[in-house]
């Protein structure tokens, strides 16, 4: 179980080399401070006991500290709640805890790693890291699986790692602690230290892939470096293809759609992206989908909104972003993907308002209907209609697109392309923030 890793053990795994220096030893929480990936961090470790009103307010100094010195907390989370003893003491403090970690939100990233109970008001600290991860073991939850079971709501696996991924809550789930911590340094060493420094550079490997479009992880893996990726919510919205990874031993975020986008494809890349975008991480998006999924169902579950934050996500970051229209992007999901400083159309994609056949079907309707088989008849003014109108030369002609290429020049024109835009300049307009759709 996770939970029998013991703080040495874990804290070994997290630093370079198992060297950290120890502060605010003593209590239900300790931390420390040391390298993990060759990027100075600070860790907040919790040791299962129930958490007093000090003990939060040593995981506040950490933050105000990490924050001031510009370097990522890590959290180990195991604990069997506040300490109730204190009563209001304790939750004011856990209401300052969870403001100290909105206030630093975008400016130090914040890793959760859920090795134990993390239940109540802890789970908020850990959905509203920029990551969490969590061990298989662990239990993560707002109403504990027991007493919701005792009231008639009894689901199987909740409160686990499985369940915590299928909700977008989890990340990255690992087998153990141990292997939690080795993901939350890796995390650690592939996103900045803050929001003022660049991106990291790594030694890389070039992929021996063909890009191929047909299956988003496939195609990312064409454009990224070998070996490079970690793919984050693997259990959330699974149309949807993103990860950390390296282009030419660069830091990105990769988005890859497939097949329809539903509501929770949609929040995936939302979440995603802003997060990269909060520490401008380049993010390179390739394009291929059917289009959001058609259905008045997924549209009450939250479609309509979450396209309508996509499209907002995208158009408000101010980090790189590149999108590779590499087959279909047509209509509502051009609009959405396709906000960005380079788009790149490649050979065979379809760029258009409308899917082919339903524009053929209104411009040559007489046509159509005279002919003496309307489906075939349809079908060719389709794919003629495609490659005259819609193709990624036409694209670039009509300037819904930047410049085009073959599939087998994709990753030698996104890193031409992250070479390009690597001085970039962006300013917003002066305003208190967004509305966007959440």
């Amino acid at each position: 179980m996770a939970s029998k890793m013991n703080q040495q053990e874990i804290l070994a795994k997290f630093f370079d080399d198992g060297a950290y220096t120890a502060l605010f030893a003593g209590g239900a929480v300790s931390a420390a401070c040391g390298w993990a990936n060759g990027q100075q961090a600070y860790a907040v470790y919790q040791n299962g006991d129930a958490v007093t009103a000090k003990d939060m307010e040593k995981n506040i100094k950490v933050l105000q500290l990490a924050a001031a010195t510009g370097n990522p907390v890590v959290t180990f989370c195991n604990s069997k709640g506040a300490c109730l003893a204190e009563g209001l003491d304790v939750l004011k403090a856990t209401a300052a805890l969870n403001a100290e970690i909105a206030k630093v939100s975008g400016v130090i990233p914040q890793i959760a790693v859920v090795t134990g109970v993390c239940g109540g008001t802890a789970a908020l600290a850990a959905a509203n890291a920029d990551v969490c991860i969590m061990a298989e073991g662990a239990e993560l939850f707002f109403t504990a699986p027991f007493t919701s079971a005792a009231k008639g709501d009894k689901v199987a696996n909740a409160g686990t790692a499985a369940a915590a991924a299928k909700a977008g809550v989890a990340a990255l789930t690992a087998k153990t602690a141990e292997d939690a911590a080795e993901m939350a340094a890796h995390i650690v060493g592939l996103l900045p230290a803050n929001n003022l420094t660049g991106p990291a550079v790594f030694e890389f490997e070039a992929p021996s892939a063909a890009f191929t479009a047909a299956e988003p992880a496939k195609a990312a893996e064409a454009v990224m470096d070998k070996d490079s990726a970690m793919e984050l919510y693997a259990g959330f919205g699974k149309s949807v293809y993103t990860a950390f990874a390296t282009v030419n031993g660069n830091a990105v975020g990769i988005v890859a759609t497939g097949a329809q986008l539903c509501h929770n494809c949609v929040s995936k890349i939302s979440r995603f992206v802003r997060l990269c975008d909060a520490f401008s991480v380049p993010v390179v998006t390739i394009v291929n989908t059917e289009g959001f999924v058609p259905s008045a169902s997924d549209d009450i579950a939250g479609g309509i909104r979450e396209a309508a934050r996509l499209t907002a996500t995208y158009a408000d970051a101010t980090n790189i972003r590149i999108s590779v229209l590499a087959g279909k992007a047509v209509g509502p999901v051009y609009t959405a993907l396709a906000a960005a400083d380079l788009k790149i159309a490649v050979a065979g994609c379809t760029v258009a308002a409308v899917d082919p056949k339903v524009a053929v079907s209104v411009l040559y309707k007489e046509e159509i209907e005279a002919s003496d088989n309307i489906v075939n008849a349809t079908n060719a003014k389709a794919a003629a209609y495609a490659a005259e109108v819609c193709s990624a030369e036409s694209a670039v002609a009509a300037g819904a697109a930047d410049l085009c290429c073959a599939a087998a020049d994709v990753r030698g024109t996104v890193v031409a392309a992250m070479d390009l835009l690597a001085t970039k300049r962006a300013a917003r307009l002066p305003k208190k923030h967004g509305n966007m759709a959440l």
